[in-house]
């Protein structure tokens, strides 16, 4: 099981496909782990080399304690450049949804040289601070995410898709539930403090924007104001998809990302 040291933790990652092809880098929600990416890993492994890994705080990753301060998205972006140059890898095509593409806005801005193109899925520059603000209170007083895991599914998936495939949500509701509390609210303080507009304004890479139309988390009206900021972007609305639209319409992404990476 591959785990490598990356700064200050240890990092589980899966290196799969052809050594000399071009290299997409997946990076995990809130609350998920780089299994989220099952769908697109599988399909494009054959013709990519696909790194996915688990941000810090899920999956089988480090989840340091980090108390109020929390993690930055300076951090987090600072561990994906960590596993790229740790696992000697040059340029590659980064695939962020929702806070993965928080830490790719950072990341392109910071150290462009690293990317050959980014990828932002179901995310923002800018979220509201009185939302997480009451979302990381009620987790601290609980001590647990349990209590936000029926609403964070009402957000990530639209009805039809929760009632047309019950066993999906409840594997997705298990691997939510499972994610350490400390790697949870260090994650949750890094988006609420976070302002990527000055970020966006300095983006030079090649630029695709994907969004659920039926987001009610990171809206279409965000996706849009991240399209106006980076310059030459390209926005995609995938219909009758909420906010996990990597698993709710999981074959309209991975056409998106195949057209997109045959283009660069």
């Amino acid at each position: 099981m591959p785990f490598i040291r990356t700064g200050d933790i240890v990092t589980h990652y899966l290196l799969e496909g052809p050594e000399n092809a071009p290299v997409v880098m997946f990076s995990n929600s809130l609350g998920t782990s780089l299994a989220i990416w099952d769908h697109q890993a599988a399909a494009l492994r054959g013709k990519y080399r696909i790194l996915r890994y688990d941000t810090r705080g899920h999956g089988l990753t480090d989840a340091p304690d980090a108390g109020d301060s929390g993690y930055t998205m300076d951090l987090l972006a600072d561990d994906a450049a960590a596993l790229i140059k740790a696992l000697g890898l040059k340029k590659v095509h980064l695939c962020g949804l929702s806070v993965g593409g928080m830490l790719g806005q950072k990341l392109a801005a910071k150290a462009p040289e690293l990317l050959a193109s980014l990828i932002l899925t179901d995310t923002a520059s800018q979220m509201s601070q009185t939302v997480w603000d009451e979302r990381i209170a009620a987790i601290r007083k609980a001590a647990s995410i349990a209590g936000t895991t029926d609403a964070t599914m009402e957000r990530w998936f639209t009805k039809p898709f929760r009632d047309r495939d019950p066993v999906a949500i409840t594997g997705i509701r298990n691997m939510y539930s499972r994610t350490p509390v400390a790697g949870y609210l260090g994650c949750a303080t890094a988006i609420r403090n976070m302002d990527l507009r000055p970020d966006d304004a300095k983006i030079a890479c090649p630029t695709l924007i994907l969004v659920g139309e039926q987001d009610p988390a990171t809206t279409v009206t965000e996706a849009r104001k991240l399209n106006a900021a980076i310059k030459g972007s390209k926005l995609t609305i995938i219909p009758e998809a909420a906010h996990i639209v990597v698993i709710e319409q999981a074959a309209a992404v991975t056409r998106a990302l195949t057209d997109w990476l045959a283009a660069q």
